[in-house]
């Protein structure tokens, strides 16, 4: 059995924490390992391999966590920008064996009983050996009004609903025959292509296409082009294919799974002290109680403060009221308008190592950029700006034009506007420096990449 994991989402339901360049199942929310990295964990001890389906952009965020799990040879899937779920999953079925069965998860749940876990995937695969689509029900324990539902009798589903108002959502619990959505599906590759030709056939061709004229540069990796992409519609799993088919079977469990989607569900699993307020080494309160105070850059003070949410994420500071997370989608829109801080954090993930803003002006940037043994940028030019480099630690090889000369710890170099550069790190530890960048425009879209070892 396969593991199809969706790494999806703009990053806006947990902003600051996360940005569309670090969604959330890339944050490390507890302590050493995010979302995915445990999703992999999880799902690995059930399935063989697994497909990762990502933006372009979040590729190698992928790759480094799972070289920290210790995972290897991993396929991927690259998308240039989401058309949400359901071709998502197309790409990676058309990738595998027509009767090899697959287990679509999302990469950013949350399951802790792992023993009723394995039994439902147990049970899922025996419906997907007869040609079925399975689905996960969760058994609900309190009327959300977030998640979408499932009515069914035994394993056959009767009906799928929408997100219910609470009085709805408070019956749906009395009957006992409603199940949350858990957005994990189980069934054999071939079957779901089938289905979704059937039931929405625009969509398969486009992905038939956009898969037939994909890059591959590397057995591992398939990039789907910009130009395909466009041409796709936009549709979940759900409304193109679950809703419509008469194939659909839902195993019912009680995995304690948890959509940590909102900061008011993320409250709930973190740890917390006498008075209910998340532990944070940097947090000081004065008669204040049921708080969520994440950051750890500052420190945090309160004072009468009571049931809210406290963010702090360097670049920006988040106060909301505990119960308003579902605001948060408007407030990101807002955010948007004026700033990039929707899309990015100080510290930048790139496959070369990282780069943090420590100070930006009209005018000049500064950046502390760490480069990872072995690792080189691309060799690049810039029109608008020049640089210095500063190296604190390490031995950068640098390249200038035609010159190529090694930099030592507090030792510099400077690259005028214009000239063809690239920094490398040919050591086996971390190469730190301080760049200067000074111009009338430092944004990152100011690169004329001439060569590049991770194809951007």
């Amino acid at each position: 059995m396969t593991n199809i994991i969706l790494c999806g989402g703009n990053g806006t339901r947990l902003w600051p924490v996360s940005r569309s360049l670090m969604p959330k199942q890339f944050v490390k929310l507890f302590e050493t390992k995010s979302l995915f990295q445990l999703t992999v964990e999880r799902n690995s001890k059930v399935c063989t391999e697994q497909i990762i389906v990502s933006n372009a952009e979040q590729y190698f965020l992928a790759v480094d966590q799972l070289e920290e799990v210790k995972k290897s040879n991993n396929k991927y899937i690259l998308e240039p920008f989401g058309k949400n779920t359901a071709p998502s999953i197309a790409f990676a079925c058309m990738s595998l064996k027509p009767d090899e069965i697959v287990l679509v998860t999302p990469s950013d749940h949350l399951i802790t009983n792992e023993t009723e876990f394995d039994y439902a995937i147990d049970k899922a695969k025996e419906l997907a050996l007869e040609n079925n689509l399975v689905t996960f029900g969760i058994t609900p324990t309190y009327p959300e009004t977030g998640f979408g539902y499932m009515k069914a009798d035994g394993n056959y589903v009767e009906e799928f609903y929408e997100k219910p108002n609470y009085d709805l959502a408070v019956k749906y619990l009395e009957s006992k025959n409603y199940y949350w959505n858990s957005g994990m599906f189980c069934f054999k590759a071939e079957v779901y292509l089938c289905e979704l030709k059937e039931h929405a056939t625009e969509i398969y061709e486009a992905c038939l296409v956009a898969f037939n004229n994909t890059s591959k540069n590397d057995n591992n990796v398939i990039r789907i082009k910009h130009e395909n992409m466009i041409a796709i519609q936009e549709n979940s799993i759900d409304y193109a294919v679950m809703e419509k088919s008469h194939n659909v079977r839902m195993i019912p469990c009680d995995i304690n799974w948890r959509d940590l989607g909102t900061f008011d569900a993320l409250y709930k699993e973190l740890p917390k002290d006498e008075n209910n307020n998340t532990i944070n080494d940097k947090y000081i309160s004065i008669n204040s109680k049921n708080n969520l105070i994440y950051g750890n850059e500052r420190l945090i003070t309160t004072v009468d403060i009571d049931d809210c949410i406290i963010v702090d994420t360097g670049d920006a500071l988040l106060v909301s009221k505990k119960g308003s997370s579902e605001k948060l989608k408007i407030l990101v829109q807002e955010v948007q308008k004026s700033t990039n801080l929707h899309s990015i954090n100080l510290t930048t993930y790139r496959p070369w190592g990282t780069y943090t803003v420590l100070e930006s002006e009209n005018g000049y940037k500064i950046k502390k950029i760490i480069v990872n043994p072995g690792k080189r940028l691309s060799l690049q030019k810039h029109c608008r700006r020049s640089e210095h480099w500063i190296v604190l630690s390490g031995i950068a090889t640098v390249i200038i034009g035609t010159q190529t000369k090694t930099i030592k710890r507090n030792e510099s170099t400077y690259i005028k506007i214009g000239e063809l550069h690239r920094l490398s790190n040919e050591q086996n530890e971390e190469l730190v420096i301080i760049e200067t960048q000074v111009g009338d425009y430092t944004e990152e879209d100011d690169i004329i990449r001439i060569s590049d070892d991770f194809h951007r």
